[in-house]
């Protein structure tokens, strides 16, 4: 069989209707297929290859990780450089509260540890997150996944999560002293690219303040550099009670991590010991990359450069016909389509043109622009040209 035939006869599937590229090789903002073609990869994996597929400082950093070793033990038993570096890194990028770093493999792992440490910090069950929000596919993230489309052939799902709308002050009154914790993304990504009204995300973390609950935000697709400073939450002159991180945490490699508090982060320890395990969460590969990967992103002028990138695009694309909207945060873009009967259409048609593209999960009429923060004003240039060839071909 060739490897096509296995993929859709031994892979489980998400979907019935892959894209099924048949990917050789990746370099920068490039992908390469088996015949030889090129594309502009405009996703990053989903926000996931920030500094570009491949960056050689973080291939380099494997490099030498795979020459000292790999799995040696669970996570947390054992004292493994690439971990400890990591986490030191993490935290001089960090407000000083944010001081104790938690190690796991993915965005949803990230978040059922957030939600365990907060329920057991406050011992309090109540949860709350927003609608139109996702935060992963794990029968606890899911539970805070603002889609009932997601959720309904799963449930039951966890108990008392209430979900208020995004962007309504009023509704923050439904934050009350029985409530556990707020999860929530300062940008909502997969409704469509949804910015927080101004004062929004304040009024929020003050009513947590009032109430004892824990703020936890959710950067995972936001995070590391995206939307122009390293952290999203940085722009709106708040910090978390818990953070959650991942995708391009890891640089192109699988890694998750949680962050609060010693004071808090203390609490999986005891009662019982053993509070939150994973065998291979921090993996001494993914660490390595990982830190490589932050350096990248913040010696030099990557971070710096994403905002006018970002403002790019936008210009290139802006008044066209096909076009009905833009929303933007940094090299974040959503792009609403006049006719949304087109979104599949334009996929294709982009793909012709070696231009990959993605819809918004909860808002598919929204393509995504999210290419690697390391993409050129040429590279930029030139994939706009192609997306509006594209759009006029719809």
């Amino acid at each position: 069989m060739t490897e096509r035939e296995i993929f859709y006869r031994h892979l489980g599937l998400p979907s019935f209707t892959p894209l099924g590229l048949e990917i050789v090789k990746a370099e920068g903002i490039y992908l390469y297929d088996r015949s030889g073609n090129r594309y502009f990869d405009l996703i990053s994996g989903i926000c996931v290859t920030n500094t570009g597929h491949r960056h050689p400082y973080v291939v380099e950093a494997i490099r030498r990780q795979t020459d000292a070793y790999l799995h040696v033990n669970v996570y947390g038993e054992y004292i493994q450089s690439p971990q400890v570096k990591l986490a030191r890194r993490l935290v001089e990028l960090l407000p000083p509260d944010l001081d104790s770093v938690y190690f796991v493999n993915s965005g949803s792992e990230a978040v059922e540890g957030a939600l365990k440490l907060a329920k057991r910090y406050n011992g309090r069950t109540e949860m709350v997150a927003f609608r139109g929000a996702y935060h992963g596919s794990s029968q606890g993230a899911l539970s805070m996944t603002g889609s009932e489309d997601l959720k309904r052939s799963y449930r039951p799902l966890l108990p008392e999560v209430r979900f208020l709308d995004f962007n309504d002050f009023s509704q923050l009154e439904q934050i009350t002293r029985k409530t556990g914790c707020v999860i929530v993304e300062t940008i909502q990504a997969e409704a469509g690219l949804i910015l927080p009204r101004e004062g929004f995300l304040n009024h929020l973390r003050a009513r947590c303040d009032e109430t004892g609950a824990l703020l936890i935000i959710d950067d995972v697709q936001m995070g590391m550099g995206r939307t122009g400073r390293f952290f999203s939450f940085e722009h709106f002159d708040l910090i978390p009670d818990i953070l959650v991180l991942a995708k391009a945490l890891g640089a192109g490699m699988p890694l998750g991590a949680f962050v609060a508090p010693r004071k808090i982060m203390d609490t999986l320890a005891y009662q019982p010991e053993l509070g939150h395990i994973t065998t291979f969460g921090g993996h001494p590969l993914s660490c390595a990359a990982a830190l490589a990967g932050i350096e990248v992103l913040v010696e030099g002028d990557v971070i710096p450069s994403v905002e006018k990138k970002g403002g790019c695009f936008q210009d290139r694309l802006s008044g066209h016909s096909a076009i009905s909207g833009i929303r933007r945060a940094g090299l974040a873009i959503g792009i609403d389509l006049a006719d949304p009967s087109k979104r599949k259409k334009l996929t294709e048609v982009a793909l012709q043109n070696r231009i990959i593209l993605d819809w918004y999960l909860f808002k598919p009429a929204t393509f995504r622009i999210a290419p690697p923060l390391t993409i050129t004003e040429d590279e930029i240039e030139e994939s706009c040209r192609r997306l509006l060839k594209a759009l006029s071909t719809i």
